[in-house]
């Protein structure tokens, strides 16, 4: 099983989620998150004063997967979240070692 975590722009999100729903992804946790790459933030004028926002909104995207479909939802997310401009934002996959449902006790594959 692998976690995928990705970072999107918050206006991507809607066809980020219609894609993986397409492809079968049928639970995800989405969280609004703020942060910055190698843009490093951008500056804004208000009031005629200019100031430096540090940290972009962004939404993160968790989703627990068998290791068959990870392919598959990795190369959606990226189709679906890209404006080929920077700061579109990051993928991960990470590794899980196991899962567990809370309310049945089922573990690995069964508990997605």
């Amino acid at each position: 099983m692998r976690l995928i975590v990705a970072i999107i722009k918050p206006f991507k999100m809607d066809e980020v989620k219609e894609a993986l729903g397409a492809v079968g992804v049928a639970g995800m946790t989405v969280s609004e998150v703020k942060g910055f790459g190698r843009q490093k933030g951008h500056t804004e004028l208000y009031r005629g004063s200019e100031y430096v926002v540090d940290f972009l909104p962004k939404i993160k995207l968790e989703i627990l997967a068998e290791d068959g479909k990870v392919r598959g939802i990795v190369d959606t997310i990226m189709k679906a979240a890209r404006t080929q401009k920077i700061g579109d934002g990051k993928i991960f996959v990470l590794s899980v070692e196991d899962v567990i449902r809370i309310r049945t006790g089922e573990h690995g594959e069964e508990a997605i």
